[in-house]
């Protein structure tokens, strides 16, 4: 029987019910193959085994017929390919265990393959919003958190700002029509912030400041 790692999610992503008055906005995932190109920087790995090949191709073509150094060549080929395979497999992995979630009051992260974490960013704890977009609509969505983030670089790889590492940037790696959501992400968080706080003194305390 099939069998649903994360059937104890009251609300798919989020690890209990969002509180009276929160609600969803709008859920997504990676796109897996933009976060294997993008994220895990798959040609970069195919560019560099086809370099090896031909390095060991040239140095050998010299001192044996053409045909051995083209055998000596090919194992590099074979490795890339292997390589490129498992970087493939991480990456769907990846994108299939992660659930970005936007509501009116926060940004969830469920993140992890292995160990899976779920990072909550209120509005009030962004300091601001970035987007980096593809022509084809997929894109990242960076958001600068106030005081720094509660988790590391690594361990929230790769659902963060690439090159970040002093202070890390949660971000909602490599998802389709990233436009249309940092729109709606933009409206969710302006909309929340521009919502007067109260805070409430004791009666005693106020009649004592008059």
């Amino acid at each position: 029987m099939p069998h649903d790692d994360f059937a104890f999610e009251p609300v798919k992503g989020l690890p209990e019910a969002p509180p009276e008055g929160e609600h969803l906005i709008w859920q997504g995932r990676p796109d897996a193959w933009a976060l294997i190109r993008d994220a895990l920087n798959i040609w970069w790995v195919v560019g560099y085994f086809c370099a090896l090949a031909v390095w060991r191709f040239l140095a050998v073509v010299d001192l044996m017929p053409l045909d051995r150094a083209i055998a000596a060549s090919v194992p590099f080929l074979f490795l890339g390919a292997i390589v490129c395979l498992l970087l493939g497999l991480v990456g769907w992995v990846q994108a299939r265990a992660t659930v970005y979630t936007i509501t009116n009051r926060r940004v969830a992260m469920r993140i992890g393959a292995a160990l899976t974490v779920t990072l909550n960013l209120p509005y009030s704890r962004i300091a601001s919003i970035d987007l980096d977009q593809r022509s084809n609509g997929t894109g990242t969505i960076a958001m600068k958190p106030l005081g720094g983030m509660p988790l590391g670089y690594l361990v929230c790889w790769p659902h963060v700002r690439p090159w970040h590492f002093s202070r890390p940037e949660p971000a909602l790696r490599c998802i389709p029509d990233a436009g249309k959501v940092a729109h709606l992400l933009a409206e969710a968080a302006e909309s929340q912030i521009a919502q007067p706080t109260v805070t409430r003194r004791p009666a005693a305390t106020a009649v004592a400041a008059e």
